[in-house]
């Protein structure tokens, strides 16, 4: 089973393939190796989902809440930006 490694702004940092009967603890424990961190500190920055949630319920709502400034610069015309 597939375990994402999300931020605090729910963007993906890493993913990791692990045996399914390890369950969201033992890829928390993964991911706390791989960063080398308290639990309690690893929990402020850090939160584990599995692929599966995160196709269902964040994967939209990151893609919705993405702002993508180049859609508005590409509005703007030569002409106003003339001063």
């Amino acid at each position: 089973m597939k375990y994402k490694l999300i931020d605090k702004f729910n963007n993906v940092v890493n993913t990791v393939d692990l045996e399914s009967g390890v369950g969201i603890s033992g890829a928390r424990t993964y991911f706390i190796g791989v960063k080398r961190i308290y639990g309690s500190e690893f929990d402020k920055i850090w939160k584990v989902i599995t692929e599966d949630h995160w196709n269902k319920k964040l994967k939209s709502l990151h893609q919705k809440s993405s702002y993508k400034w180049w859609n508005e610069d590409r509005e703007i015309t030569d002409d106003e930006l003339k001063f």
